[in-house]
């Protein structure tokens, strides 16, 4: 591996910071014993900038480059955008159905609580499945179809392996343009 820039991140596949980095973690640092990682960064992740200052904290998150790309808005560095969890709405999503087809069998042999093969499964007693008068092959009554998910939100993370981010607390200061 070449030499690292100071203040340079870099995802590690272990659970550890290597030697002369650090995990970002939000965790705060003395400027005493950091000045030249501190002219760099300043108190943009956090500190008070005149006894500490606070590397980025990337548990959980996803890194994201600064500035706007077409079409994409307009980020800027320390800049923590974005939720872990997320409701969807109705409106939110496309039209769309589940159809299913209940297959009535009239041959009292093979109806048994687990199918085998040519089978079907027995109807539950305490259940009404299908749909007064139904003929034989129709669908399932509307009651049993019901609504998911109980307007709960769900996971609204980037998909991730278990890789951390880890910060250059030695290196090259990086030259100015």
């Amino acid at each position: 591996m070449s030499d690292q820039f100071l203040g340079e991140i870099q995802m590690f596949g272990f659970d550890f910071a290597p030697a002369q980095w650090a995990l970002c973690a939000g965790q705060l640092l003395p400027i005493s014993q950091n000045t030249a990682l501190f002219s760099l960064l300043g108190t943009t992740y956090g500190g008070d900038g005149r006894t500490t200052f606070a590397l980025p904290n990337l548990q959980g998150f996803t890194a994201c480059g600064q500035g706007q790309g077409p079409a994409l808005s307009d980020r800027t560095l320390g800049e923590v955008f974005g939720t872990t969890s997320v409701t969807l709405l109705e409106s939110e999503m496309p039209r769309h159905s589940h159809a299913v087809n209940v297959y009535a069998q009239r041959d009292a042999t093979k109806l048994h609580g687990t199918p085998l093969q040519g089978d079907a499964v027995t109807i539950p007693t305490a259940t009404a499945p299908f749909a007064d008068a139904t003929p034989a092959n129709a669908g399932f009554a509307p009651s049993m179809v019901g609504v998911a998910g109980g307007s709960l939100p769900h996971e609204n993370r980037q998909p991730y392996l278990t890789l951390n981010f880890c910060i250059a607390l030695r290196g090259i200061f990086p030259p100015r343009p």
